[in-house]
């Protein structure tokens, strides 16, 4: 083999046993039993136009104890029955003209199945419910109906997270623990916290049934009712405390990993994971997870390129911009100056025949062609990759996030190829990029909180793949 031979040989092994920001092991117990779960995602149907747009980040919001609603509910049920979450179903649409993809659970005794969206944007998973209900649409389930001993108590460490912002600071004579949760698009939900079993089946095909915390939302408002039309809540993922996969990881269930993959094929869907047994042990590009007080999924990059051209990002500082991993948006936010140096580089699509047609109201931004447009792939080759260039835990080294032109554009029902990326500057700060769901699909992305990285990789989405041990070891 030679010296030269052995020392490659050597070096390369290192470098994968060491943990490089492009290919991590994965740092773990073997010996646990595995628990993770598997739960496959739905596109909404229906046409969507540009006022339809869903952008989640949601937070909770300062409000008056004695403006919300008596009610009560307490305590967890029980019951015996369970889904096999480890099943793949079949799913079709996309981004256009179906919106944002959603899950199924089952909550409750006897079990009932609900249909959320997926939202790594979101602190808190509700369900539209009967307390009686002020402000629901009529989705595709019943509403969920709370038991008598569902309530929440005040003391509860969870809720005191959900009251943090509490003007009137804490509530003696109050029997139920209130909240109220304002997303970006200006819609919001009002409810109360409930408690019931949730019922999973492990990765480990065991099936298992415990107890969560989640709102019973009797009161929305906004852009929030077209979605609820199709779904019965929200599945809040964030890193939050009262989200769903720190709720499980508390219970020790889980280890605090979730990730989620979204074909980019016409027939979408995709699927998503709780725990890290389906995490990759080769193969992802891993990025530091800021350690911000932030519940939403950040890590910073140092800049963005239109195909060899860089995007102004307005920085005089010097200072690196930060990135949202959100599957609760459609499209995907750029800060103002990079939205438009983009904009201003996609001139050139006119030298191929594409003109601009501001009478489509679809997107703030499409082209028509002199030939048909069926879909993206018939116009790709006019367009050029993004590329976002993050800053690594190792100075030297940067770890890059590729769109493809699939990432960013959208057909319209005019038969117009759209930009999908907007002007981010009335979003969150302003100055936030944030990564929608148009853009993260073809990519395995991970979140993994126990190690404060996010992570992908290029994959189909098809199916998850478990790998339980390394080859030729």
């Amino acid at each position: 083999m030679g010296f030269l031979g052995v020392s490659l040989f050597v070096f390369l092994l290192w470098n994968f046993a060491s943990s490089s920001p492009l290919v991590e092991l994965r740092r773990k117990n073997d010996d646990r039993e595995p628990t993770s779960f598997i739960l496959p995602l739905y596109p909404k149907l229906g046409s969507r136009s540009l006022g339809d747009l869903e952008l989640k980040l949601g937070k909770f919001v300062d409000f008056h104890v004695n403006d919300m609603k008596p009610g009560g509910i307490n305590k967890l049920a029980t019951s015996v029955s369970a889904f096999d979450s480890s099943t793949i179903f079949p799913v079709r649409g996309d981004v256009y003209p179906n919106g944002l993809y959603f899950t199924h659970i089952f909550v409750g005794s006897p079990p009932r199945r609900y249909f959320l969206d997926m939202d790594t944007g979101s602190d808190l998973t509700w369900i539209q419910c009967d307390a009686p209900c002020t402000s629901c649409a009529k989705g595709p389930n019943p509403l969920y109906k709370p038991k008598k001993g569902n309530l929440v108590p005040l003391k509860d460490s969870l809720c005191v997270e959900v009251q943090r912002n509490l003007k009137t600071g804490y509530c003696e004579t109050c029997e139920q623990c209130d909240y109220e949760i304002e997303y970006a698009d200006h819609s919001s939900s009002m409810g109360v916290l409930a408690s019931d079993d949730l019922h999973l089946m492990l990765a480990n095909g065991s099936l298992t049934k415990l107890g969560i915390m989640f709102g019973c939302a009797y009161d929305q408002q906004g852009l929030l009712l077209n979605s609820l039309a199709k779904t019965d809540g929200i599945l809040g993922l964030s890193k939050a405390k009262v989200s769903l996969p720190s709720q499980l990881a508390s219970q020790r269930i889980i280890n605090n990993v979730l990730g989620h993959c979204l074909t980019s094929d016409a027939t979408g869907g995709g699927y998503m994971f709780l725990g890290d047994d389906f995490v990759p042990y080769w193969g992802m590009a891993w990025v530091p997870m800021l350690n911000s007080h932030s519940p939403n999924y950040h890590s910073q990059i140092m800049k963005i390129s239109h195909g060899s051209r860089q995007l102004s990002l307005g920085r005089q500082d010097g200072r690196t911009e930060r990135v949202v991993f959100d599957t609760g948006s459609s499209y995907t936010y750029f800060p103002k100056e990079a939205y438009y140096a983009l904009v201003a580089s996609l001139k050139d699509v006119s030298d191929e025949g594409l003109i601009q047609d501001g009478s489509d109201p679809t997107l703030p931004v499409c082209w028509r062609a002199k030939f048909p447009i069926r879909s993206v792939i018939d116009v790709k080759q006019f367009f050029q990759p993004l590329t976002l260039q993050f800053r690594s835990k190792w100075w030297i080294v940067s770890t890059k996030f590729r769109i493809p032109p699939e990432g960013y554009l959208i057909i319209s029902n005019k038969g117009n190829v759209c930009l999908g990326i907007l002007d981010g500057s009335n979003v969150h700060d302003g100055s936030t990029i944030i990564l929608g769901d148009i853009s993260l699909r073809g990519k395995l992305v991970v979140y993994d909180n126990v190690n404060q990285k996010i992570g992908w990789a290029q994959s189909t989405c098809v199916k998850p793949q478990k790998i339980k041990s390394l080859p030729f070891f």
